[in-house]
């Protein structure tokens, strides 16, 4: 394994740990401070929860993508077909992540409006306009990618 990916390859590890902790500690704690402050809205405590580990596994869909890329590059196969689908991949969990987070917007601000804490909407608007950066930049990658590989099979045919 290389020096270079192998350090990238432990970063995307620890990335995963504190959504591991977020997981097992926090999300328990939001839910169930929604219920605590609209008591109305109960019965959206569990799909909430649901939604949040969603995009939690999304997340680690997406770091197990990454983790296929930094290999593929490992392999001297980083223009190829393969690559061009993992970028493909990490666009789709990125925007879905974001479209989630769209989604949880509502009670992310009704939570922030309840206890006056508006940093919780902001965190909320930082989460959709990341996962929205990373969407693009990876589209923007694959295309550059495609077009990097056609211009190599054009450049291996004439030779």
């Amino acid at each position: 394994m290389k020096r270079e990916t192998f350090f990238l390859k432990a970063v995307v590890v620890l990335m995963g740990f504190p959504v591991v902790a977020l997981c097992i500690f926090i999300i328990p704690e939001i839910a169930a401070f929604l219920v605590e402050l609209v008591p109305s809205l109960t019965y959206l405590q569990y799909p909430f929860m649901i939604g949040l580990y969603a995009s939690a596994g999304i997340y680690f869909v997406a770091l197990y993508q990454v983790f296929k890329l930094l290999g593929y590059i490992d392999k001297d196969l980083a223009f190829s077909d393969l690559t061009v689908q993992v970028l493909k991949n990490i666009k789709l969990c990125a925007a879905s992540i974001g479209g989630l987070f769209i989604l949880f917007m509502p009670f992310i601000f009704m939570m922030g409006d309840m206890d006056d804490a508006p940093g919780i909407v902001l965190i909320g608007l930082i989460i959709i306009f990341a996962c929205m950066v990373i969407a693009v930049f990876a589209a923007v990658l694959q295309k550059l990618l495609q077009n990097a590989i056609a211009i190599k099979q054009e450049n291996d045919f004439t030779i």
